[in-house]
């Protein structure tokens, strides 16, 4: 038996993950969040297998909870299930500790066959995804963000989304000069000047709305 927790804010959707699941014999659903912070909590009190989460959700995302799961359980397979396309998040996500990543428009076997590979303690590379890392092996160049640390990243997005230096640190659990420093970084790595200019190419690429 596969034991399945579910994060998503939107609770159709985890509505409709709960029913598909339900048409498995060894798939059961052992809890479901709406949001990062409730991800964490369900870590804390569920015993699961894989953890299917979103990456769009209010307040803490999912890019953040997944670092704080895999410092919580670093054995328990993450599958991000995600309405941005492959291109825009999933190499990054997985060098960050996802098990897999899958756009929300796949098809629901697809889900299922992650699940169970995730569930064994492997990664799930797509078929697109794979051509993604080969993409990125066969040439060093590349979009600015890519070369972005992890954390570099989750700065960078929440800069772009118009937070400031100040809330920024409460929600990463870090001084206002260190997230200075990976503001300080980012603008170096990216070429970019300002905190426009970083919400300017997080939209123009399509990794926020």
């Amino acid at each position: 038996m596969i034991k399945i927790g579910i994060v998503d804010d939107h609770a159709v959707v985890r509505a409709g993950l709960k029913a598909f699941f339900s048409t498995f014999v060894d798939f059961r659903v052992v809890g479901e969040a709406g949001s990062g912070r409730e991800a964490i909590d369900l870590v804390r009190t569920a015993d699961m297998d894989v953890l299917v989460m979103d990456l769009s959700m209010p307040g803490q995302s999912g890019i953040d909870a997944l670092a704080m799961v895999r410092a919580k359980a670093p054995e328990l397979g993450v599958l991000i299930l995600s309405g941005y396309p492959e291109e825009h998040y999933a190499v990054n996500l997985i060098r960050q500790g996802a098990s897999g990543y899958l756009n929300k428009e796949c098809e629901p076997e697809e889900i299922a066959r992650a699940i169970r590979t995730v569930a064994l303690g492997r990664r799930y590379i797509s078929a697109s995804v794979a051509d993604l890392l080969a993409g990125q092996l066969e040439r060093k160049d590349g979009a600015p963000h890519k070369h972005l640390s992890e954390r570099e990243f989750q700065v960078f997005l929440k800069l772009a989304k118009g937070e400031s230096v100040g809330s920024i640190g409460e929600a990463l659990s870090l001084s206002v000069k260190t997230i200075s420093t990976y503001r300080t970084r980012l603008m170096e790595k990216m070429n970019l000047s300002t905190n426009s200019d970083l919400t300017y190419y997080a939209i123009k690429t399509q990794l926020i709305d």
